[in-house]
């Protein structure tokens, strides 16, 4: 009987492990629901988006995923509070990607920590 629970541990601690790591294997339920949300954000970006538009922006998913991805929900959130009057040439997308930039810019900073060190003429004086 104690083969028996250490196995159903087992099992329950690899599901938990493959749900926490995204297997597709884990549940097949929300494989089939991340695959209607991207159909449904693919039909969207076609109906906003013009061909130039869409390989521009296909082009950046594959370099900065997350930029296109703000990209993506701003288009769509424009595109349901109908914002966005007819098709969005690429001129119109390269300004939204300067919005989207701007707003996401990340300001570095530098700050010297300069260390006061004794010199060697200092310790001959005393």
């Amino acid at each position: 009987m104690a083969d028996e629970e250490l196995e159903a541990l087992r099992q329950r601690r690899l599901g938990e492990i493959r749900a926490e790591h995204g297997d597709p294997a884990a549940d097949p339920s929300q494989q089939e629901a991340k695959q209607r949300e991207a159909e449904i954000r693919n039909t969207i970006l076609a109906q906003v988006l013009d061909q130039a538009a869409r390989a521009r922006l296909s082009n950046l998913a594959l370099v900065k995923p997350d930029k296109a991805k703000a990209v993506e929900n701003y288009l769509i959130q424009m595109a349901r509070f109908g914002q966005l009057a007819g098709k969005v040439s690429e001129q119109g997308l390269i300004e939204i990607l300067e919005k989207v930039s701007q707003q996401t810019e990340k300001k570095t900073t530098v700050k010297f920590n300069r260390r006061k060190v004794l010199d060697s003429d200092e310790e001959d004086d005393y």
